[in-house]
This record gives C-alpha cells, structure tokens and sequence, in this order.
C-alpha cells in the first residue's frame, strides 16, 4: 500500500466529505424541525460542526479498513443518523417525505458549489492539481451520496420517502424492513446490485444535470 498516495487521497476527500455528511445530516434536523419535530434540536444536531455527526466506526474506521482491504477499490461509509421522532411532525406521512429528501438535496446543492468552485478557480488561472482534484471529489463524494441515500429501501433517505408515498397498508409493509435494512443495503452493496442498477445509471443521469445547469458557466470560463 502506498502510504504517500493515501495521505494525499485523504487530504484531498477530507474536506468534502466532512462538508457532505455535516450539511446532509444538519439538513435532516433542520427539516424535521420547520415541520415540527424538534429533537434534532434539541439534542444539538442541528449543526455544521462535523464533530457532531461523525460516526467513529462509520465515518473514519470502516472506510479506512476497506480501503486497505481492497487497495481503494470499494469504500463504505455512514455518519450518525440524525434522531427524527417523526410522529411529533405536524403530517408525518406527508412531511418525513420532505425530511428525507432534504439530506440529499443539501448534497446535490453542494455537488453544484462544488462546480461552480471548480469553474471559478479555472477563471481565475488557478491550476493547482491540488485544488481542482478536490472540487472535482466534491463533486463525486455529493453524487454519489445523493444517489445511494435515494436507494428505496429503509432506513436510507429513498425508503422513508418510499414510505411516505405508499398508502398506509403498504407504508407499514415496507416500513417493516428496517431492523434489517442496513444489512439488505451492505448485502446488495457487496454484490454489485446497487451499483450496477442503481448507482451508475443515476450518477450517470445526475452528472449530466450538472454539466447542463453549470453549463453557461463554463462557456464564461472558455
């Protein structure tokens, strides 16, 4: 294992992906608390600081055992879910919808800041690999967490949205995976299901909204 490599992917990913998890996470508990659920809140979760929603065994131990195990191939990773409670929300069927989906959103936000920073340093004559590298990680650790939270099965962000939208017999059928979901998702992740159909495809569809929003910038920047 080349240890100089490593240091120098870590230098690279740490800031995007400390930014990914806090701002996806904070996301969830800011959602949950505009529709009435106040315990993310309360509990001080609701915050940018990354120390909050850094998961020791997640965050930083497991991706680094997979990535020596598979010489960077296959990297795995979660920060500490934010507690919803979600029947304090004022329509819980309806609005665990939107508090889903806010985590996600918040990472296709940052994908595109990531771009338009990656346009902006290109303007401005900055040609540091080291910088470029990392908006262009930016933009992959977002993607790919934008994409792999709207997997439809609990407890990822596309199951709860799931459930919110089946009718209720339905909602409670689904729902009821969840002690096992976590284990289905790593099962799948390992044997290529999800991101053979899942992942590619839809990162595929999600760059090419990128390009296309960020577009008129860079033909600024050309």
């Amino acid at each position: 294992m080349d240890i100089a490599n490593l240091i120098q992917t870590v230098a690279i990913y740490a800031l995007p992906v400390l930014f990914a998890i806090t701002v996806h996470e904070a996301a969830h508990g800011y959602i949950a608390r505009y529709f009435g659920d106040n315990t993310a809140w309360m509990l001080g979760r609701v915050t940018l600081n990354p120390v909050k929603h850094i998961d020791p065994v997640g965050t930083i131990l497991m991706p680094l055992l997979l990535y020596f195990a598979t010489s960077g191939t296959f990297l795995f990773g979660y920060a500490k879910p934010v507690p919803v409670q979600f029947g304090n929300l004022r329509n819980p069927k309806r609005d665990m919808i939107w508090v889903a989906l806010a985590g996600p959103g918040a990472n296709l936000a940052q994908a595109l800041l990531w771009g338009i920073l990656f346009y902006f340093l290109a303007g401005a004559g900055v040609t540091e690999p080291f910088f470029i590298k990392m908006c262009q990680a930016g933009i992959l650790v977002n993607v790919v967490m934008f994409v792999f939270n709207l997997f439809p099965l609990p407890p990822l962000d596309g199951g709860r949205v799931l459930v919110g939208l089946l009718p209720y017999k339905q909602a409670v059928l689904v729902s009821r995976i969840e002690p096992w979901g976590f284990f289905i998702v790593m099962a799948l992740v390992i044997s290529g299901v999800i991101s053979n159909l899942w992942m590619r495809p839809l990162m595929d569809v999600t760059y090419t909204v990128i390009q296309t929003v960020l577009t008129p910038l860079a033909m600024l920047v050309k």
